[in-house]
């Protein structure tokens, strides 16, 4: 007997799994940074050499990722204001870290008990539940994409007002907050691509997985 709620719990899984991996590919893969310290010219346009640059990212990510960590940015300068923001970033990566570890366990324990012929997954329209999560996603990050191309900096605003509501510290002064220094628009832009880049793969070979599997099975 198929099993939709396990099915609609699998679909869900497989949705967030594939958007917090991208997410995360940028904040775990630290030297996707550390190759744009050259390419981006940080060194020169902070006036800060490469280990003070390098040593401020480090612990500035040990606080965001990892828990019962203090604040620190090396020897930048910071206010009060600015660590705040870091503190109110800091959930949003736990989020991110709690979902694709939660997604990731839900998806691999579905698929163990699915394989055990233990619950029987859903195939709606005939395709696989992971079909329609990826297209779903591709969906979501291909129409995403196009309004960050078209206005990355008008995102960007976008993104902080609706995730830091109410708030305005994340506008940095460079001569208080020197972390900004080291963090141009460049680098988030970077990211931005990196993440629509891991989310375009990974659906597309999820896609191309399951109509492969699709066509094998029609053929016999």
């Amino acid at each position: 007997m198929k099993n939709k709620i396990l099915s609609t719990v699998y679909g869900l899984a497989v949705f967030f799994l594939i958007i917090t991996f991208a997410i995360g590919l940028p904040i775990y893969f630290r030297g996707f940074y550390y190759l744009q310290i050259g390419t981006l010219g940080i060194e020169k346009s902070s006036g800060f050499n490469y280990q003070t640059i390098k040593t401020a990212y480090d612990q500035v990510l040990d606080f965001l990722t990892l828990p019962f960590t203090t604040f620190q940015t090396g020897g930048l300068a910071y206010t009060e204001a600015g660590k705040q923001h870091f503190i109110d970033c800091k959930w949003l990566f736990t989020l991110n870290s709690v979902v694709l570890i939660v997604s990731f366990a839900t998806f691999i324990t579905l698929i163990v008990l699915n394989k055990k012929r233990v619950i029987t997954l859903c195939k709606p329209f005939k395709k696989d539940v992971s079909f329609i999560s990826a297209l779903a996603v591709l969906i979501l990050f291909a129409t995403l994409s196009i309004i960050v191309a078209v206005d990355f900096n008008g995102a960007f605003v976008v993104f902080h007002k609706i995730f830091f509501y109410g708030k305005d510290n994340w506008i940095f002064d460079p001569k208080k907050d020197e972390i900004i220094k080291i963090l141009p628009a460049e680098f988030f832009l970077n990211c931005a691509v990196l993440i629509a880049c891991a989310i375009a793969v990974t659906c597309l070979t999820v896609i191309l997985i399951q109509i492969f599997k699709r066509t094998k099975k029609e053929r016999k």
